[in-house]
């Protein structure tokens, strides 16, 4: 869970939650719906990322790890790249096996690939704690419990991910009739987080290049503030574990089920 917030990757979380909305304006239900496939797409995507490189042997994975801070920058000038693009006006497209075309907002292709994204940038800070764990348990219990020692840690992050996910897509179907202006914009303020969010990436792995490279120094305004916000975020979910997260999802639930109902209900007075 603590996983979520580290300090490399935890501003792509808010570009993630930008992508959750709905453009076209779908029912709280099936946007929660949507919400919840997205989350588990992207935490896969994730795990895929974390699970490759807890297979490498340790010799490989420190040779590998040097390299990380660079492959941070790369991720964080794409992502700036990508925002660029819908600053512009124009939408992310690509084929898919279907033949028909897809965008970061609707399909769950591109949030697998998004948790892919998250993890790499998110790599050079959580692979050593990442490693120790899984390591240890891998040593010392069967390789069953080495698989769910990986599935835990992606059910934690899809949890907390998935909690606010949904409280965006709730939130977002909910104010649809306010945000009628504000909907055909939702690609270009996406843009916009993308470009924000991008630049932070690429500057934590620039960062990162410096201190590690070139001998440079770990006092800097900008991960500083940065660091602030995340450690806070970070303590209070490792202080406090899953159950105020479960007891959040318990509500979401209860009223996306309480809506469906509703609209049920209406649909058969009609």
């Amino acid at each position: 869970m603590v996983a979520a917030f580290n300090p490399c990757g935890f501003a792509m979380l808010p570009a993630y939650l930008t992508l959750v909305i709905d453009p076209e304006g779908s029912s709280q239900v099936a946007a929660v719906g949507r919400a919840l496939a997205a989350t588990a797409a992207m935490a896969m995507g994730f795990l895929a990322v974390f699970g490759s490189f807890g297979l490498l042997t340790v010799s490989v994975a420190s040779t590998v790890q040097q390299y990380l801070p660079y492959v941070t920058l790369l991720i964080g000038v794409t992502l700036v790249g990508l925002g660029i693009w819908l600053l512009s006006g124009r939408e992310l497209r690509a084929p898919n096996l279907a033949g028909g075309r897809w965008v970061p907002s609707s399909r769950l292709g591109s949030m697998f690939g998004y948790g892919v994204g998250y993890a790499i940038a998110s790599l050079s800070c959580t692979i050593g704690p990442f490693l120790a764990v899984t390591g240890s348990s891998l040593r010392n219990g069967s390789p069953a419990q080495g698989v769910l020692v990986y599935l835990a840690y992606a059910a934690g992050i899809a949890l907390v991910v998935g909690v606010l996910a949904v409280a965006v897509a709730l939130a977002s179907s909910s104010l649809v009739d306010r945000m009628r202006t504000v909907l055909p914009y939702i690609n270009r303020i996406s843009g916009l987080i993308l470009v924000i969010v991008g630049l932070y990436v690429g500057y934590y792995g620039f960062y990162e290049i410096r201190l590690f490279s070139a001998n440079g120094s770990a006092d800097d305004p900008v991960i500083n503030a940065a660091g602030r916000i995340q450690r806070t975020l970070a303590g209070w979910v490792y202080q406090h574990g899953a159950w105020p997260w479960l007891l959040i999802l318990g509500v979401l639930a209860a009223a996306t089920a309480a809506i469906w109902r509703r609209r049920r209900h209406r649909r058969a007075l009609r």
